[in-house]
């Protein structure tokens, strides 16, 4: 993987679920921190990030059309807090998340297939 420092942010390409699950697990076991790391910590932790930013906002347009670009970049940061901490807490249960994901996905296509929208043929 690819990293630039240009701004003081990392630049990644295509970085992986496994990746970013070693980097996270090496992170907090260098600052005794995995201990704190149970199921139930994260999922709290996960569930607290965006609900103080959308509390007060009212329905949110598409696009973030009305919010300034400290209010854009405040959900980045708190949307990648989310899925750091859905990724440790699917590590710490040990599971595989991006396999969990995509038989999700099959399962759902399976469950909601699609329909079509054309009208049925008259026989002609």
């Amino acid at each position: 993987m690819e990293h630039s420092h240009d701004d003081g942010r990392l630049s990644t390409k295509g970085v992986s679920l496994q990746e970013l699950r070693d980097r996270l697990s090496e992170f907090a076991s260098v600052r005794g921190w995995d201990r704190f790391h149970s199921p139930r910590n994260l999922l709290l932790a996960l569930v607290g990030e965006l609900s103080e930013i959308f509390q007060w906002k009212g329905e949110v347009a598409r696009g973030l059309p009305n919010w300034t670009s400290d209010d854009k970049e405040h959900l980045e940061e708190e949307l990648s807090d989310v899925l750091l901490y859905l990724v440790q807490l699917a590590d710490v249960c040990g599971l595989d998340l991006g396999q969990a994901a995509l038989s999700k996905m099959v399962k759902n296509a399976h469950k909601y297939p699609v329909v079509s929208s054309s009208p049925p043929s008259t026989g002609n």
